[in-house]
């Protein structure tokens, strides 16, 4: 007997096959199971869906193509991680079949049935561990309180902690208390960015060595297509207990799930920016509640839509959504750093280091202590320019310039990865007396070696000055191995982009400093202040945690800027950051933006701007036409270019749909798909469009 089946397969949600496409098969297959099928020329993964009204099929089963193999040896997918997938498939206007096959491993996707069956017989089976016995630290009373409220009380939780206050010796006591009371228990933890990773994971392996090395697994996408595999399975046949990824591990099958763990959660990193543009810590607390899991958020310097949604309860208002959990303490007598600001405007014309805050480096240095400098910006020079005729290095295919890079004498388009010799001469004119226009990384480790050659470590040598950026850690391993001389001493002046500014515990650093950033003070996008003072909150925070040296003298964190008097820095001053936020939620709440409104970016890409903007000014059209007598209820705007107009010569090109209501929001987007789907037959020059729901970049 056939029975006809439906199926998921990966097919983009502007394509004609969005929702799931029917099979046969001789047997019936639960929802979630893991088959092949055809699908034109070639045949894919699929995984079974539930049969719904959109999905049903038109043909007579003998009409349909039959499912090739079924994946044996595995247990379907959970009902619970189905819900969710359709849940974020729903809310992201993504096709189903695209988001979950993304969710899985790319091998997985690609194995044929014998792969599998061989991939199967050498998985390796857990083995119980030895016992070990494990030092932990004492808690402090904030970090007592804390636990005692997570064993109380159900969640979702906000803990907001200061930098060194021992955020994460409390994820790994509530996730050590859940693991004990149930042998089947699933923690995660998600961390932001691949850098975080090796950190975190090196400190839960040494706490929870007893329950055995392969009952700990790591997803990111920086480990091989096996490895992701390897981890995925242990995760879904519950043999890993405790999983460590960015975000794409939060869609991990994990069938006892009992607790999420968001770091950083306010972390861009967190949203996916191509494909499906997800949320993972948005998804973290729906899955939470999907499964009864619970929940923790933990930030020094939480986002506002968090800090929003845990606001103390108000008579009248909706009731917060989230719990909110305070550590404002360091642990131990860690001090917090102490703000200083140099005011540029007093400082010699194109000053990158002052005298004040060289000084100071070179005070901290004298005592073999450890300096931090931030600058986010890579390369030695983000424009090579020419005086004479004016020319600069732009990009052919880009709206961006060609940075500058010293150490192998190129420019480099870090957009489409264009990368060419510098020139001997200007290609416009001839003259050969090229200049660099601002400052990046590069530049700023060259200047500090020169500024401090005369300083010598106490064995006699030379100041180790070293650079933490993209280009510096493109090699695998390199960063681990650079982070490890840091932690080791070996490094008295670490200059960096962001990537050094969070979530590292470097003992015997002492003063941080932020060269340049006024850049995001006056930036057009509305979050930027939001994470500038993040940025340098978090930054600040890598000073001073170790007890003695803040105990012997107050760390310090220097800013220099051209404008000291900004509340924004008023505010880091006091480490305050309940203050800044109150006043950022009130102009965001006067001006409608979100947490108080909701959005959604229509974009589309064309090899012409005019191309993208017709479809876009189009879908505008008919997105009016459908709201009818609603039109009050939601904005559409005109279509604009995006800020990054033209990448790989591709025109881009956005149009922002706006609402008080995101019921109201996501049910004129799911309407709107149709028209969509019509606008893209009848513009045939447009490559490619996308809907980002909640978008972080305007």
């Amino acid at each position: 007997m056939l029975h006809t089946i439906s199926v998921l397969v990966p097919t983009p949600a502007y394509s004609r096959l969005s929702t799931a496409l029917s099979y046969t098969c001789d047997e019936a297959l639960p929802p979630g199971t893991l088959v092949r099928v055809p699908l034109g020329s070639r045949d894919t993964l699929g995984l079974v869906w539930t049969p719904t009204q959109d999905n049903q099929p038109e043909a007579a089963p003998q009409a349909l193509k039959p499912i090739q193999a079924v994946l044996r040896g595995i247990p379907p997918l959970s009902p619970d991680w189905l819900q969710l997938i359709a849940f974020a498939a729903h809310y992201y206007q993504r096709s189903a079949g695209e988001f979950a096959m993304a969710c899985l491993p790319p091998s997985l996707r690609d194995l044929t049935p014998l792969q599998w069956e061989r991939k199967l017989s050498r998985l390796k089976t857990s083995t119980a561990a030895e016992p070990v016995t494990v030092e932990v630290p004492t808690l402090t009373p904030e970090q007592t309180h804390v636990l005692q409220q997570l064993a109380a009380q159900t969640g979702p939780f906000l803990l907001h902690g200061n930098t060194g206050s021992g955020k994460t010796e409390v994820y790994l006591r509530r996730a050590a208390q859940l693991l004990a009371e149930d042998e089947h228990a699933q923690v995660m933890f998600l961390v932001p960015e691949i850098n975080l990773t090796p950190q975190l994971e090196a400190r839960v392996r040494q706490r929870f060595a007893h329950l055995g090395e392969s009952s700990i697994v790591a997803m990111h996408s920086g480990m091989t297509p096996a490895q992701r595999l390897n981890s995925w399975l242990a995760a879904h046949f519950g043999r890993a207990r405790l999983v460590l990824g960015t975000r794409l591990a939060v869609l991990a099958s994990m069938p006892n799930l009992q607790l999420i763990v968001v770091d950083e959660e306010h972390d861009p990193s967190y949203k996916q920016q191509e494909g499906a543009r997800y949320s993972a810590r948005d998804l973290a607390v729906y899955r939470g509640q999907l499964v009864g899991a619970q929940v923790l958020l933990g930030s020094a310097t939480p986002s506002l839509e968090s800090w929003h949604h845990s606001r103390d309860a108000v008579q009248g208002q909706a009731a917060p959504r989230y719990t909110r959990l305070s550590m404002p303490s360091r642990v131990g007598d860690g001090v917090l750093p102490v703000l200083r600001r140099v005011d540029m405007n007093n400082q010699p014309r194109k000053t990158l280091v002052s005298a004040p805050l060289l000084a100071a480096m070179r005070e901290r240095l004298g005592k073999q202590e450890q300096v931090l400098v931030l600058l986010n910006r890579r390369g030695y020079a983000p424009v090579l320019h020419c005086a004479e005729c004016g020319w600069k290095s732009e990009c052919p295919h880009c709206s961006a310039y060609r940075v500058f890079h010293k150490g192998d004498r190129t420019l480099r388009c870090h957009h489409c990865s264009l990368t060419q010799s510098v020139p001997r001469a200007c290609p416009a004119c001839g003259n050969q007396d090229i200049g660099v226009i601002g400052h990046g990384t590069e530049k700023v480790e060259e200047l500090l070696a020169e500024l401090l050659a005369d300083m010598k470590r106490p064995d006699g040598s030379a100041l180790c000055i070293a650079r933490i950026d993209a280009d510096s850690t493109r090699l695998k391993g390199e960063l681990v191995r650079q982070l490890a001389q840091v932690h080791d001493g070996e490094v008295d002046v670490l200059v960096g982009t962001q990537m050094v500014a969070k979530g590292h515990d470097f003992r015997r650093v002492s003063l941080v400093a932020a060269l340049n950033p006024d850049g995001a003070l006056f930036s057009a996008d509305f979050r930027a202040p939001e994470r500038l003072f993040s940025l340098l909150l978090q930054a600040a925070g890598r000073a001073g945690r170790d007890a003695q040296q803040g105990a012997s003298q107050a760390c310090e964190m220097w800013v220099q800027t051209f404008h000291p008097a900004h509340p924004l820095f008023e505010a880091l001053k006091r480490h305050d950051f309940a203050g800044f936020a109150a006043q950022q939620l009130q102009e965001r709440e006067e001006a409608g933006l979100p947490p108080f409104s909701f959005q959604a970016l229509l974009r589309a890409e064309a090899r012409t701007q005019a191309a993208a903007q017709d479809f876009l000014n189009a879908a505008k059209a008919m997105g009016e036409e459908r709201l009818g007598p609603d039109a009050s209820r939601l904005s559409i705007y005109p279509a604009v270019p995006m800020s990054m107009q033209r990448v790989a010569n591709v025109e881009r090109a956005q149009m922002l749909v706006e609402s008080y209501s995101r019921k109201h929001l996501q049910q004129f987007l799911s309407a709107w798909q149709d028209d969509l789907q019509q606008l893209r037959a009848q513009h045939k020059t447009v490559l490619r469009w996308a809907m980002d729901v909640d978008p972080l970049a305007i």
